[in-house]
């Protein structure tokens, strides 16, 4: 067979066949009567494994390199194979981490809303300024960019900061530093961006609320919320004007005038209510959810039930399933009806339940393997799964 034969049967091409002989993968065939080049069958085949295994993610030197041991010791070359797909499968799990962390990265971007350039707190935003501060007063600090989009379509002016962050979920930290670098690590490991790239985030939003003299603090009374009105209070200084926004309304479900109406029962944060709430966040990191702030009325039931976390979710969820299969957004409702106050979002939602089938307490109806929770997977595939217990 001539070289042009086998690099046609083989899908490639001439000089890839040359090159393969140079580096001595291929050798030299037999010559023909005729001082041609003689190929077989055999060349076909190892071709054809060549590129498969290039597909897999082996270099040529790995290939080379394998046949060499196999050489020299055929009997380690079965174990030797199995060993390099493992460290392959390692390579592209990780591969696959990053293109996941970084993709939830780019949702998050393509998911902000922002109308006005000076204003915006967006990373879009401060590209196009340089890096410069959005302009206007007072800061708006409010629990997600649902509520912070519509705060930006209101008239009442300033700049408006989402918190993001869900703090009844990982560990917690007093120290704005330390905060920043266990809570991006956290969110880093579940998918949802490069920590290097979350801790920056929050570094940004921590100095912006650092260098403001005049805040407005809307939130919510659920576990959510409370939480964050905390951490956000502890990192307070030297802040002339302090008010609240408090309401038992969501406010992302409110629109422009919905948000307009609660202005005029915003209260002022006396300095003495500073400090009690800096000290009850610092028991809280610590473990100590016996806190009570008298200017913070929904504080204390928050707190009771961040004490009941995450096994009252886990079993409400469990529950849902006595009386029968349902998907996995049946079960987040069906959870959502045993809170006096709705506090978790579908995606944590997700995750909890996702650990329950790691734990072996509910699977997919009919078996098969549970897919995986967003960000690392879809979220309708997730969501659309029927689940029964076990």
């Amino acid at each position: 067979m001539r070289i042009g034969d086998v690099a046609e049967k083989a899908g490639v091409n001439v000089e890839t066949l040359r090159y393969y002989e140079r580096r001595g993968l291929l050798p030299e065939p037999d010559r023909s009567p005729g001082g041609h080049r003689d190929y077989d069958e055999d060349t076909v085949r190892f071709v054809r494994a060549v590129k498969e295994a290039q597909t897999l993610g082996f270099s040529l030197s790995e290939i080379a390199e394998y046949m060499a041991l196999t050489r020299r010791a055929p009997a380690r070359g079965p174990q030797e194979a199995r060993n390099r797909l493992v460290g392959k499968v390692e390579e592209v799990d990780a591969k696959l981490a990053t293109l996941q962390r970084m993709r939830a990265g780019l949702q998050r971007a393509l998911d902000e809303k922002w109308e006005s350039l000076d204003h915006s707190t967006s990373t879009a935003a401060y590209l196009a300024r340089g890096g410069r501060d959005p302009v206007g007063e007072p800061l708006h600090v409010t629990n997600g960019e649902s509520a912070a989009s519509t705060l930006r379509r209101t008239s009442l002016g300033g700049v408006v900061l989402s918190w993001d962050d869900v703090l009844h979920v990982g560990p917690l930290a007093f120290d704005p530093v330390e905060s920043r670098r266990v809570r991006a690590e956290f969110l880093a490991i579940h998918g949802w961006g490069e920590a290097g790239a979350i801790e920056a985030r929050f570094a940004r939003r921590d100095e912006l609320l650092a260098r403001a003299r005049s805040v407005v603090l809307w939130f919510e009374h659920d576990l959510f919320d409370q939480l964050q009105l905390l951490q956000v209070i502890s990192q307070l200084r030297d802040v002339a004007d302090v008010e609240l926004v408090q309401t038992e309304h969501y406010l992302g479900s409110l629109d422009e005038a919905g948000l307009e109406a609660l202005w005029p029962a915003r209260t002022t944060l006396t300095q003495e209510t500073l400090a009690q709430a800096r000290e009850a966040w610092r028991g809280v990191t610590q473990g100590d959810l016996e806190q009570h702030v008298p200017a913070l009325p929904h504080l204390g039931s928050a707190l009771h039930r961040f004490a009941e976390e995450p096994s009252r979710t886990k079993l409400q969820l469990l529950a849902a399933l006595a009386d029968g299969p349902r998907t996995v957004l049946q079960l987040i409702f069906a959870n959502q009806e045993q809170e006096e106050a709705i506090f978790l979002g579908d995606t944590w939602a997700f995750l909890f339940i996702y650990e329950l089938s790691e734990e072996g307490r509910l699977a997919p109806v009919g078996g098969g393997p549970m897919p995986l929770p967003p960000p690392k997977g879809d979220a309708a595939t997730f969501a659309s799964t029927m689940l029964e217990a076990r």
